[in-house]
């Protein structure tokens, strides 16, 4: 069914915002709004990938150990090389808006799936996990709006 699909990859979705938050805790941690609050997020989208995992359980999936492949999509490059601090983060926001973008589509079509099977409890997840997913796409939008303007003219 395609259920299993959907809740297969946006499982894997979500673990692969686990992994691009706290690698930009980690690659920026002299920015202290980046560390706590990428932390903060991560710490969501962990909650989300365990609430799909014991939702895949009802539909006989096992997907807790599917989170861990790593990325698919490399940073992207940006003019100027590597090396400046300042066009990297801006490069990392971009990914992490993108990402979580692409994670509230699927959040959106899983909730399409849930309420066509009927099951309430599935969309009543969707309904959960989907307004924070959307906090983490602002939240990337709106460091990119404050940080871009400074790095962009420097």
């Amino acid at each position: 069914m395609g259920i299993e699909i959907a809740l297969r990859e946006l499982y894997r979705a979500e673990g692969h915002m686990v992994e691009a938050l706290l690698a930009l805790s980690e690659r920026h941690s002299g920015e202290h709004e980046i560390v706590h609050v990428s932390k903060d997020l991560a710490r969501w989208s962990r909650e989300h990938m365990r609430e799909l995992a014991r939702t895949g359980e009802r539909y006989g999936m096992d997907l807790g150990g599917e989170g861990g492949e790593p990325l698919a999509e490399e940073r992207d490059a940006v003019e100027g090389g590597p090396g400046d601090p300042d066009l990297e983060l801006l490069a990392d926001l971009r990914q992490l808006h993108r990402m979580a973008s692409g994670v509230s589509v699927d959040w959106e079509l899983l909730g399409q799936g849930a309420q066509a099977l009927g099951d309430r409890e599935l969309l009543h997840l969707t309904e959960r996990c989907h307004p924070q997913t959307v906090r983490q796409a602002t939240w990337a939008n709106a460091m990119l709006k404050t940080t871009s303007p400074q790095v962009l003219t420097s």
